[in-house]
């Protein structure tokens, strides 16, 4: 599989990870800034949350890395949780936004 195809799979696979609280998964809502490949088969995911005192943070971190981890050409995979820049609404998709009311 191409990084490209990679990619797009990892992507379809972020769309499927929801913050409980919210009914727009972390990709759309414009969590993933950063998607990098280290290696070949190893990728590293930079992310933010909603807000920094997110109680569901742990779990949504862990859900990302063992779907992530769980693809086929992936062996290892680092999720970097940070808050720079902080998150705002501007961030979500188009889709996001209609889903949430702000359009």
């Amino acid at each position: 599989m191409t990084k490209k195809n990679l990619e797009a799979t990892i992507i379809a696979v972020l769309r499927t990870v929801f913050d409980p609280e919210i009914p727009v998964n972390i990709y759309d809502l414009g969590l993933i800034y950063e998607i990098d490949f280290y290696e070949e088969d190893e990728v590293r995911i930079l992310m933010t949350l909603t807000a920094p005192n997110c109680p569901m943070a742990d779990e949504i971190v862990e859900e990302v890395n063992d779907k992530i981890k769980n693809l086929e050409g992936i062996s290892d995979v680092t999720v970097v949780l940070t808050f720079d820049p902080p998150w705002d609404k501007e961030m979500m998709s188009e889709e996001a936004k209609l889903e949430l009311g702000f359009m």
